[in-house]
């Protein structure tokens, strides 16, 4: 039996997930969280064989709780759900530790095999985005974003979608002053000079809609 923690702050797309798994004959989701506090309350009571996880929480990231996670319990499988699209977040997932990515309109069957395939040792991504690495279309080791660390880049993404710099701190739970000194290193490591820049480049990459 495997048993599931999920981690999201929204209780209807949580009971919608459990519903799915516990369907499943080997299956079986033994706990939920709201928040990053529950979800590492949740592990300290608790042995679970995977977490799915959102990518965004009230209290926190879901980068930052992958990286967490993995130091935590380094073998534990991580699967990350999202409203973000796979260009967004995905390669970061993989790349921080996670065990595979699946937006939030993904099948149920989807879920399923992301499931079976982390359990077994796999990374999991969708047929469309796997055929994008394998061809290496968008150049993924080589776009101007794969330079900044998890934080600026979520930085550079709320840039892009129009958020100023007190909302993001507040959103990020971070002082004003420190994601300004985000916004410098992005605008730095990108060769930019403003946000018009940021959201242009961001918008072209798909990165943000």
């Amino acid at each position: 039996m495997i048993d599931i923690l999920i981690a999201d702050d929204h209780p209807v797309f949580r009971q919608g997930l459990a519903q799915i798994l516990n369907e499943e004959k080997d299956m079986n989701v033994v706990s939920e969280a709201g928040s990053l506090k529950e979800l590492f309350d949740q592990l300290g009571k608790s042995s679970v064989d995977l977490v799915i996880l959102d990518i965004t929480l009230p209290d926190g990231t879901g980068l930052d709780a992958l990286k967490q996670l993995k130091k935590l319990k380094p073998k534990l499988p991580v699967l990350v759900m999202s409203v973000h699209s796979e260009e967004e977040y995905a390669i970061r997932v993989l790349k921080t530790g996670g065990s595979g990515y699946l937006t939030k309109e993904s099948a149920p069957e989807e879920l399923v095999n992301a499931v079976n395939k982390a359990i077994n040792g796999g990374k999991y991504v969708s047929p469309n985005l796997a055929e994008k690495l394998a061809f290496n279309i968008e150049g993924f080791d080589e776009v101007l974003h794969e330079k900044l660390s998890n934080r600026e880049y979520e930085v550079m993404c709320m840039i892009a979608s129009g958020k100023t710099v007190g909302e993001i701190s507040k959103k990020m739970h971070l002082s004003v002053k420190t994601v300004s000194t985000y916004r410098s290193r992005i605008l730095n490591k990108m060769n930019m000079s403003t946000n018009a820049e940021i959201t242009y480049y961001a918008i072209k990459r798909n990165l943000v809609f």
